[in-house]
């Protein structure tokens, strides 16, 4: 008889080598994109596999929520970028409740990075020259997958795909070819922060959780000064 293996059992000790140390708030940024910057370097240079892959979280008017992952194309202070087509059934909640949550799970080092605030999309310009930027391939996906939607076959896919291939031929390989246009229902997003929670593992799941939040100022986007608070794991 096969035994499914139990959750419950599963257990990992953590070694809290990171850098939210216990002599908190003295050692931390003023502004949270130093720490996640330096957070996202530690995770790229202990080779985890697309530290960029972020769990994306939305929801409907209705408050229905979903959650995928996608991958962060650009951050700074002003937030965080990814791109995707604005048709999705994220692409749908995001215009009908433009507020979403990001959780960065970097397990292999025992970090986590949350983010929430709310949403806004990116401009044309900035869209077309991420789009540009894409491999050929990427651009005609595009256009071949209407993301989200019922397809009868992956037959369809792939003819579509070859249809729009054949329509605009890849640059590198034709002289003269078309360059592939953008999508007009494909774009970029902001996720301008409120809050952001750095958490790292500690043995004995004495956990260290530190929070910035904004200061709240009654403006339309979040402003004002990043205040820092510890929690309880």
């Amino acid at each position: 008889m096969q035994h499914n293996p139990d959750p419950a059992r599963l257990r990992s000790a953590y070694e809290g080598n990171g850098t939210v140390r216990s002599s908190f708030p003295g050692d931390l940024p003023g502004e949270p994109v130093d720490l996640f910057a330096a957070w996202f370097t530690d995770a790229l240079a202990a080779g985890l596999p697309e530290p960029n892959a972020m769990v994306l979280a939305t929801a409907s008017a209705d408050a229905v929520p979903s959650a995928r992952l996608v991958l962060l194309k650009g951050y700074g202070i002003d937030g965080f970028r990814f791109f995707t087509n604005h048709t999705s059934r994220k692409g749908r909640e995001l215009a009908a409740n433009p507020r979403a949550a990001l959780v960065f799970p970097w397990h292999a080092i025992h970090r986590q990075v949350r983010v929430t605030g709310p949403v806004r999309r990116l401009s044309e310009e900035d869209s077309a020259a991420y789009f540009r930027s894409r491999p050929y391939g990427s651009q005609v996906g595009a256009w071949a997958s209407h993301q989200s939607a019922v397809v009868g076959s992956r037959e369809e896919l792939d003819a579509r795909y070859a249809e729009l291939a054949e329509k605009w031929p890849d640059p590198a390989v034709v002289a003269g070819a078309e360059e592939v246009p953008v999508p007009p229902f494909w774009g970029g997003y902001l996720v301008v922060p409120e809050e952001i929670e750095f958490w790292q593992g500690r043995p004995d799941r004495m956990h260290d959780r530190i929070r910035y939040r904004r200061e709240e100022t009654g403006g339309v986007a979040p402003s004002g000064r990043w205040v820092i608070e510890r929690l309880c794991p």
